[in-house]
């Protein structure tokens, strides 16, 4: 079963093992509750795995948390923080908001508004997640192509008209340049200069885009999928939509359906 991380970042022992133990008894095996001593052993675990949210103390030795917080902005996914610290001073809470940071709690810690810093964060990450996937289907220079000049007649414009309902099938230049009445070579120049893709470039992105949709919105097996948006082998399909999106259509259905999940 897909479990949520949330990781406890403290140097002081008995505070770190008290609110493992707090959160461990309120996510009821909900959610994976892990803990470190430091900063630096904090990273091996984000390395490892990923952490939906992070509870960082501000001074800890070698490592501060808001050191940690600012090694973190240069990872691709990024925990939502939470900062925990005995200093009530405002410059602290100043640095940790400029660095993202959800929430502020002040020790002694307060177990009911720990366990309400918590959820509202699971919340926060929650959001994220879905307009994360809803980012990945959506490619944005596509859209903006097709925002400029919506109501134009002009032969690019026709031809990607073409492009867009005809995926399924085969799809060459000279084809599509024909359907629009102009020499290939030109049709090719006229296409990047226009959209600044190549015809092959849009073509693929089209068909990838349309493929992200039904990985989401149905069963169909990755086969049948790679079919549905113009590839004759599944291998290929797979192969191309790694190269674009970093992760396998498999990988892509499921961080989709764990998100689904986690709501």
């Amino acid at each position: 079963m897909y479990s949520k991380t949330i990781l406890i970042v403290d140097d002081e022992p008995r505070t770190r093992l008290g609110l493992q133990t707090t959160l461990e008894v309120w996510a009821a095996g909900r959610y994976d509750i892990l803990s470190t001593a430091g900063g630096d052993e904090a990273l091996e675990v984000l390395n490892q795995r990923k952490v939906h949210l992070l509870l960082t103390d501000i001074r800890m030795p070698e490592m501060t948390g808001l050191k940690l917080i600012e090694v973190l902005q240069q990872k691709a996914e990024k925990p939502v923080i939470i900062i925990i610290s005995a200093y009530s001073e405002f410059e602290y809470a100043q640095q940790a908001i400029r660095l993202g940071v959800v929430n502020y709690l002040l020790k002694p810690l307060n177990k009911g508004k720990l366990i309400e810093a918590v959820e509202q964060g699971l919340e926060v990450e929650a959001n994220r997640e879905r307009a994360g996937i809803i980012e990945k289907v959506v490619d944005d220079r596509l859209i903006a192509i097709k925002k400029e000049d919506r109501n134009s007649r002009s032969p690019i414009r026709e031809a990607m008209r073409y492009v867009d309902e005809n995926l399924k099938s085969p799809l060459s230049l000279r084809e599509v340049a024909d359907h629009v009445h102009l020499n290939a070579s030109y049709f090719s120049v006229l296409f990047k200069e226009q959209t600044n893709l190549t015809f092959g470039e849009y073509v693929t992105r089209s068909r990838l885009q349309l493929a992200k949709s039904l990985l989401l919105t149905t069963k169909l097996p990755i086969a049948a999928i790679a079919e549905e948006v113009g590839y004759q082998t599944a291998k290929y399909f797979i192969k191309l939509f790694k190269e674009y999106e970093g992760i396998t259509p498999n990988q892509f259905r499921k961080r989709a359906e764990e998100v689904r999940k986690s709501i």
